[in-house]
């Protein structure tokens, strides 16, 4: 469990990746994105986390630039869409996202959501562009059990993320067992599940116990479940507020009554329906 902002998580190919980041879907390019990250990294995230279907590539690359912190010390992470896969068709996002952000390498890829008939291609792309050295670590976003034991059967190189929705509303509790036993890191989108459970009962009175906001009560959840997760705002104080988590800790009886929540309930797309 990570004990700071800066702390990290080791993959399993041996990277370190920070274990709490800002992602910046729905951010707008341009000056909303650049302040967002630069905001960020000033107060201490390492990990930023945008992808090709957000497009705002260019302005998290200026940020980064900009921000007067060694490129070694950001983790930046992107990922391919679904009109972009393919094995030829990935190769050429890659290098487009790589232009995009300015930089020379990428620290972790991901194939953004399992496209039926395709993903396994993107994924041989992925493989192909870490074997260049051209990103540090590859892995898949979206991905069920059922995804990853086809991709398992056939890759050379075993994914380090999947990064999926995960709230105390959609605790994905089978598919967290499986990347646990298959040392797949787990990384949470929409983590709060934009505000929707912010009102359950008992994380309001976790919240007034803690002198903590509902946000950050679930973020230490997520925290102290050993996954990455990647909290979006475009609002500096918010961006600061939500990584100020490292001075509680919730009991065990505590984390189960937040486990107890789950309604299996998305805020987003069901990887099984959307592709």
């Amino acid at each position: 469990m990570i004990t700071n902002l800066q702390d990290i998580v080791t993959l399993n190919n041996g990277v370190k990746m920070p274990g709490f980041g800002l992602g910046v879907y729905k951010m707008e390019d341009g000056q909303s994105v650049v302040q967002s990250v630069k905001a960020a990294l000033k107060h201490g995230y390492r990990l930023i986390d945008t992808a090709s279907y957000y497009h705002n590539e260019e302005g998290v690359g200026q940020a980064v630039r900009e921000s007067g912190i060694p490129r070694e010390e950001i983790f930046v992470t992107s990922k391919v869409w679904n009109d972009q896969q393919g094995y030829d068709n990935t190769l050429k996002a890659f290098e487009d996202s790589l232009e995009k952000l300015g930089l020379d390498y990428l620290d972790l890829y991901l194939v953004h959501w399992p496209v039926t008939g395709k993903f396994k291609d993107t994924y041989r792309a992925l493989e192909k562009i870490y074997e260049e050295g051209k990103v540090r670590a590859i892995g898949v976003s979206n991905f069920q059990v059922h995804h990853l034991e086809d991709l398992l059967k056939d890759c050379k190189v075993k994914p380090v993320i999947n990064q999926v929705e995960y709230h105390p509303h959609l605790t994905q509790e089978e598919l967290k067992v499986y990347c646990e036993k298959e040392n797949i890191q787990l990384e949470a989108w929409a983590p709060l599940k934009r505000g929707g459970v912010f009102d359950e009962p008992i994380i309001q009175e976790l919240s007034e116990k803690y002198r903590k906001t509902p946000a950050q009560v679930i973020l230490r959840w997520d925290v102290q479940h050993h996954v990455v997760t990647i909290p979006k705002s475009v609002k500096e104080q918010r961006i600061i507020e939500n990584a100020d988590i490292f001075d509680f800790s919730l009991t065990k009886e505590e984390v189960k009554q937040i486990d107890s929540l789950n309604r299996n309930e998305r805020s987003g797309p069901d990887p099984d329906t959307f592709v």
